[in-house]
Order: structure tokens, then C-alpha cells, then sequence
């Protein structure tokens, strides 16, 4: 969502780079660069002259004049206004101190409230908890039915006893829901509330007595990332009318220009507390301003890719797979499957790789990835049997006909495949063995000199000493006449003279034992 203003936010910060010294109109030519590029985003005028502003006067502060590199310190200074306009730490989930914790959803429909709902039922229920849903929307045509199947795929409890269409008192519905989790022990209830297609009153009023009646521990404002300054709008009315505690930023996939989400948080003094970025009940999670803001200056979101990888990988597989690498075990296309369907449980390739630092400036690269190709590479592994898994040298050309067939591929996709995990399969056992760099782990970790040295030993011809394994004592070798001692008639000056008994072949080089 925000590529345009992470595009021109990098192309303002790439022209400082050359430059040792900032003047006061290199300040005002990048702060102006900045203002446009927020308008174009589509965030509110307020929040952007603040912004400036802010930056400006930092920007010509000490920090940046006495600063080695003030184009890093520039962006460092963007970075920190970012977090601190998106809401400055991560706020959490208040919880009642006796159970059950309310939370009411508010917002306008098409927002996205109720898929919503049954994501943060699913993301509440993975850190231990046992949320229910209630469905109080019962306005909109088939919510509850809607309601009821998003909970099935969560996988949590729905509580829904009017039939809704139009029929039954949802603030009836919300007041027995507490009763209803008491009984059945739910720790949390979400309750999914109608919207409008835009602000009135009777939204404003029945939303106001689903909370009088609850009374909530927490009211969270969703909100449509891609209505742009209309979000804002929307934002402010609620705030009037019911208020609210946090927002939850919806559709932060789509190709909007995503001001709203530099905005709601300034203009209503809300933290955003979620957001939801797909369709999949698994694209949510906590909303960070440290990592978004990352995000938007293309410096890569590595801790949400940690914990996603933390959360899918297990970690005995990690381990064995670990083992297995630096082990110099052999890498085979058994394995490659197993970690590729790992990877694909973590998202989409195209979003993973773009959490990466840099990554925005290989946006034309990441749109061309598709999924589709794993899916082709794990139907060609899958025609394969155990054995050609295993080793996939016994692959000619009537089993790659075959594999192809099985597959619904061309044979020299097949080829492809095997000739690329040749080339990975090398680079494993080129890593698990140190790639030959002396005192790395698996390296050969011998130096030079303890080759020569070894190549200089004599077997000697007794064969009492031949049976004991000791070498015979080396004949002192002849000083050649060549170098310094060569100049030097093989003679050291008066003062260098070596100590008696001295043996140079005793000397401990770098890198022997």
C-alpha cells in the first residue's frame, strides 16, 4: 500500500547520500520533497505540516550538522517522526481483571468487520485464549450466517440466537452474550456490530447502547485503509459519537495510497492496534509503528519475518535440518520439499521477500514471482518416487519422461529442476564443509606451512623404528645463500646471532597444531 511514498521518500534520501554537508537549502529542497511526497499519499494537510515541521527543525539541529554522515542521520530523523505519527509503541489488548473481556467492533460497512472478527478470534485464540463471537449485526442481510462461518474456520465458538435479516434486538443479543461466555467459561467476547453505508444517527445510537449495556474493556474502530481522507472523516464522527479505545487498519494489501493510516492515528490520538493485510484469516497481526515505519523507508520488516517463521517452523525439524547441513549429511530433494511446503505456510514469496531491506527497488522483480511455480516444483517432486527422491542421480531419461507425464510438465522443466538442485546440493556440502577456509567448522583447517612440513618428514629404514611410527631425525638442512643471509655472506650481524642449540623446525607456525 504504501509503495508510491516509499518510492519517493528513497529517491528524496539517494540524492543526500552525496553530500558531506547539509546547507539550509539542501534542508528545505528535501523537506518539500517530503511534504509532496505525503500529499501524494493522500495523508490529512495537519498531519503533514506537523510532520515537516518537525523534521525541519530537528533536521537543522546539532544532530545533523555535527553528524559523519547527515544523509543517515536525515533518514534516521524521517524513521523516528514516522514511529512516533503511527502511534509511537505497540499498544496492547486491555484485559478484565475477571473474565470475560469485552470487545466491541465498530465501523462502517464494507470495512471489513466481520472477517475482521474471526481473525482476531483466530489470533486471540493462538496466544492461549478462548474467545466467542457474537452476532449483534442484524442489519445487514446473511451477516450472521456470514458470522457463523468465519467462526467455523477459526475454529471458535459463535454465539448467535436471532436469525438476524433485519429481526431481533441486537443489544439483547449483546447484554446475553456475557452471560452465555460466563456460562460456557469464554475469557473473551468479540462482538460484531452493524454498520452503515455512511454516518447516521441510528448507527451512531445503537451503537452507543451496545456499549452502555456491555460496557466494553475494549472499542475498536475499523477502518478501510483504501478510502484515503474519507477514513479520517469516518474516524472523527465515531469518535463524537460512541468513541473508541483503538483502530484496526483493514485491506492494507490493496493499491491504495494508505494516507489514512498516517492520519487516524494523529487527527483522533487512537492508537492503531491491528492490521489486517489479505483475506486469509491468517493475514493479521499486531500493528507496529517501528516496523512500518521500516517498511515505508525501505528498511525491511526482518522481525515480522522472524516471528512468522518462528510460528510455522517447528523447531525439532529446524534442528534436524540444522544438524544435517553442517554435518556434511547430503541434501536431498526429500528435504527441499519438506522446507519449501514450510515456506509456503508462511505467505505469500512476494510479500516475505518484501520485508527484506532494499527490497523496494526490486518491486518490478517481486510482481513477476508467482506462486504457482512452487506448486509446479512440488508436483515434480511429488511424481518422483522415494528412491529417485533420495538421489536423484538415477534419474535418466525415461524416469524424467515419466516424472514430466505424472507432473503436467515439460521434460525440461524436470531437467531444470535437477540440474538447479545439483548446483544447491554443492553449495550445501561447500557450506557444511567450511568451503576449504582454514578454522572453519568442517574446513580443512590446515595451514601451508603444516603441508610442507609433513611432506619434509623421512620414513626411516629401520624397521624397529618403522614399526613404532617415528620419523627419523631430519639432517639440519644447509643455510641457502639467497635473501637476506645470502647478501649477508649466510652470516647474521654482530648482535642477531641465534641461540645455541636453536631449532628452527620446532617453531609453532600459524595455523599448526
Amino acid at each position: 500500500m504504501f509503495e508510491t511514498l516509499s518510492d519517493r521518500l528513497t529517491s528524496v534520501f539517494s540524492s543526500l547520500r552525496s553530500k558531506g554537508r547539509l546547507s539550509d537549502a539542501d534542508i528545505d529542497a528535501t523537506t518539500r520533497e517530503i511534504r509532496i511526497a505525503l500529499l501524494e499519499a493522500d495523508v490529512a494537510l495537519p498531519v503533514v505540516k506537523a510532520f515537516v515541521a518537525q523534521v525541519k527543525e530537528r533536521a537543522r539541529g546539532a544532530e545533523v550538522s555535527q553528524a559523519l554522515n547527515p544523509a543517515q542521520q536525515v533518514v534516521k530523523i524521517v524513521n523516528e517522526e514516522l514511529i512516533e505519527i503511527l502511534g509511537g509503541e505497540t499498544r496492547r489488548l486491555r484485559y478484565a481483571k475477571t473474565p470475560p473481556s469485552v470487545i466491541m467492533l465498530a465501523g462502517l460497512q464494507g470495512a471489513g468487520k466481520t472477517t475482521l472478527a474471526g481473525k482476531l478470534a483466530k489470533w486471540l485464540r493462538e496466544q492461549g485464549h478462548v474467545p466467542m463471537l457474537v452476532a449483534a449485526d442484524l442489519q445487514r442481510p446473511n451477516a450472521v450466517q456470514q458470522l457463523q462461518v468465519v467462526g467455523e474456520r477459526a475454529q471458535v465458538a459463535v454465539y448467535a440466537p436471532e436469525p438476524g435479516n433485519g429481526v431481533g434486538d441486537p443489544v439483547g443479543v449483546a447484554r446475553r452474550s456475557i452471560d452465555e461466555a460466563r456460562r460456557q467459561q469464554y475469557d473473551i467476547v468479540i462482538i460484531d456490530t452493524a454498520g452503515r453505508l455512511g454516518i447516521d444517527q441510528e448507527m451512531m445510537r445503537q451503537a452507543a447502547d451496545i456499549r452502555d449495556a456491555v460496557s466494553p474493556d475494549e472499542v475498536l474502530f475499523v477502518v478501510d485503509a483504501m478510502i484515503g481522507q474519507d477514513a479520517v472523516t469516518t474516524a472523527q464522527a465515531f469518535m463524537e459519537g460512541v468513541g473508541f479505545d483503538g483502530v484496526v487498519l483493514t485491506k492494507l494489501d490493496g493499491d491504495a495510497r494508505g494516507g489514512a493510516a498516517l492520519s487516524v492515528r494523529h487527527i483522533t490520538g487512537r492508537p492503531i492496534m491491528f492490521a489486517s493485510t489479505g483475506e486469509k484469516l491468517e493475514d493479521f497481526d499486531a500493528f507496529h509503528p517501528d516496523r512500518m515505519a521500516s517498511r515505508i523507508l525501505d528498511m525491511g520488516d526482518i522481525l515480522t519475518l522472524i516471528e512468522q517463521a518462528q510460528k510455522t517452523f517447528d523447531e525439532d525439524q529446524a534442528a534436524k535440518m540444522a544438524g544435517k547441513l553442517t554435518s556434511g549429511e547430503s541434501f536431498t530433494l526429500e528435504d527441499f520439499l519438506e522446507q519449501m511446503m514450510m515456506v509456503q505456510k508462511m505467505g505469500p514469496i512476494k510479500n516475505l521477500l518484501g520485508m527484506m531491506p532494499g527490497m523496494g527497488q526490486m518491486r518490478d522483480q517481486l510482481d513477476s514471482i508467482d506462486d504457482r511455480d512452487l506448486d509446479r516444483i512440488a508436483a515434480i517432486i511429488r511424481s518422483m518416487t522415494p528412491a529417485e527422491r533420495q538421489d536423484p542421480k538415477i534419474i535418466n531419461g525415461s524416469r524424467r519422461a515419466r516424472i514430466a507425464g505424472g507432473s503436467g510438465v515439460t521434460v525440461t522443466a524436470v531437467s531444470n529442476l535437477v540440474t538447479r538442485f545439483f548446483e544447491a546440493q554443492k553449495m550445501m556440502k561447500r557450506m557444511a564443509g567450511g568451503m576449504g577456509i582454514p578454522g572453519m567448522p568442517g574446513g580443512k583447517g590446515k595451514g601451508k606451512a603444516q603441508k610442507k612440513a609433513k611432506k619434509g618428514r623421512r620414513v626411516s629404514g629401520d624397521p624397529r623404528k618403522a614399526a613404532l611410527g617415528k620419523p627419523e631425525p631430519e639432517a639440519p638442512a644447509e643455510p641457502k645463500q639467497g635473501g637476506v643471509l645470502g647478501n649477508l655472506g649466510g652470516k647474521l650481524p654482530p648482535g642477531m646471532e641465534l641461540p645455541p642449540g636453536f631449532d628452527p623446525s620446532k617453531l609453532r607456525l600459524p595455523g599448526q597444531k
